[in-house]
C-alpha cells in the first residue's frame, strides 16, 4: 500500500472518503493507493459485488447506504464525511474520491500544502487523467474534459481535497441530487466567501471505463439533467453560467431541429422556396462541429478533435433528454432516480 510522504504525523488531521458503486477490479487499485497512517473509510451505494468485503479485508472502515432514502453520490460523501468526523473531531481535511480512481503519488501533500498556504481556499484540485485513454474515443475525450486551466476555480468534480469546516458549515453535499452535486457545492462555498483552486499538480487517475455508444448517450443525459438542476438552483449565477448551457441544449437539440423540421415540410407541402432555409438549418450543425474541432486542435491530435466536436455537438441531444427528465420529475413533484452509465466491474 502506499506511504504518504508525511507519514503517520497528518494522520489525524486529514481523512479520505471513497465511494463507489460495483466497481470490483478498479475499487481495489483505488483503495491500494490510499496511504497508510491516514483515516480512511468507503462508502457503498448497494453494490452487487464484493465490494465491502474487500474493503474491510484491506482493514479499511466500510459503511453500506440502505435503501430507502434513494442513493446518490452526494448521499455517500455525506455519510463518508459524518463518520470520519465523529472519530476525530480535530479533522481538518478530507479528501473525497470515486471508487473508480487511484490517488497520484504526492498529491495529498502537495493538496494540503496548498490548503495551509492560503487560508482563503475551501478546497483544492488537481489534474484528474484517464487512466485508458486509448481504449475508446469516449475514455480519451473525458481526459480532455478533465484539463482545465489551473488557477482559480468556479467549480469541481467528485475528486477533491477539502477544509472540513466550511464543508460542514453548508451543510455538505445535497443528497438530493443524482447529478451535478459536486459544482453545487462548490458554488454554495463560493456564495459564503470561499474560493476554490486547481493546481497544478497530478491528483486521480480515473477509469472511465466507456466503451459503448449507449454508456456515452447516458452519461450526457446524466450531465443534461445536471445542467437543468443546477440552472434551477442558481438562475443568477453567471460564472459558471448554467442556465446558457441548458439554452445551448434548447437550441441546438430542440429549436433548430424543429425549425429544420418544419422548413421540409413546408418544401413539400407547400413551397419548394423553403429548401433554402432548410439547407442553411443542416448546414448549421457540421459548421459547429468545425468551430469545436479547430479551437480544439490547438491542444489535441486532429482524430480526436474532430471527435470533440462530432460528439460536443451530438451530446446535446441525450443532454436535452436529461433535461426534460428533470423538468417532468420537478412539475410532478418528484424526484429522478439514478442515471448510470457505467458497467459494473469484475474483479
Amino acid at each position: 500500500m502506499a506511504q504518504h510522504e508525511q507519514g503517520g504525523s497528518d494522520g489525524g488531521k486529514l481523512g479520505i472518503v471513497v465511494i463507489g458503486r460495483n466497481e470490483g477490479a478498479r475499487l481495489v487499485r483505488c483503495l491500494e493507493s490510499l496511504p497508510d497512517g491516514v483515516a480512511r473509510v468507503y462508502v457503498d451505494s448497494a453494490s452487487s459485488d464484493d465490494s465491502v468485503a474487500m474493503t474491510r479485508a484491506r482493514g479499511i472502515d466500510a459503511i453500506e447506504l440502505n435503501t430507502p432514502p434513494r442513493l446518490s453520490a452526494a448521499r455517500a460523501r455525506n455519510a463518508g464525511l459524518a463518520h470520519l468526523a465523529a472519530r476525530n473531531p480535530a479533522l481538518e481535511f478530507v479528501q473525497m474520491i470515486d471508487g473508480d480512481c487511484e490517488v497520484q503519488p504526492g498529491w495529498l501533500d502537495a493538496g494540503i500544502a496548498a490548503l495551509e498556504a492560503d487560508p482563503g481556499l475551501a478546497l483544492v484540485f488537481g489534474r484528474r487523467r484517464e487512466r485508458y485513454p486509448d481504449r475508446s474515443t469516449y475514455n480519451a475525450l473525458c481526459d480532455d474534459e478533465w484539463d482545465v486551466a489551473v488557477g482559480p476555480a468556479t467549480a469541481c468534480g467528485g475528486d477533491v481535497l477539502c477544509r472540513v469546516a466550511p464543508l460542514q458549515a453548508i451543510g455538505g453535499y445535497d443528497p438530493d441530487m443524482i447529478a451535478g452535486e459536486d459544482p453545487d457545492m462548490a458554488v454554495r462555498l463560493r456564495g459564503t466567501g470561499w474560493r476554490l483552486a486547481r493546481i497544478d499538480n497530478e491528483m486521480t487517475l480515473h477509469d472511465a471505463a466507456i466503451l459503448k455508444f449507449g454508456q456515452w448517450w447516458m452519461r450526457c443525459k446524466r450531465a443534461g439533467h445536471a445542467f437543468a438542476e443546477l440552472a434551477s438552483r442558481h438562475p443568477d449565477l453567471r460564472a459558471p453560467d448554467y442556465r446558457r448551457s441548458c439554452r445551448s441544449i434548447v437550441i441546438w437539440a430542440g429549436v433548430i431541429p424543429a425549425l429544420f423540421v418544419a422548413a421540409l415540410l413546408a418544401t413539400v407541402f407547400a413551397s419548394p422556396i423553403f429548401a433554402l432555409p432548410a439547407a442553411a438549418l443542416v448546414l448549421i450543425w457540421p459548421a459547429k462541429m468545425a468551430q469545436i474541432a479547430l479551437a480544439k486542435s490547438r491542444t489535441l491530435p486532429p482524430r480526436l478533435a474532430i471527435a470533440s466536436g462530432v460528439f460536443l455537438m451530438l451530446g446535446k441531444f441525450p443532454e436535452l433528454l436529461g433535461l426534460l427528465r428533470f423538468r417532468r420529475s420537478r412539475a410532478g413533484g418528484q424526484r429522478s432516480g439514478l442515471i448510470e452509465y457505467k458497467q459494473a466491474a469484475g474483479r
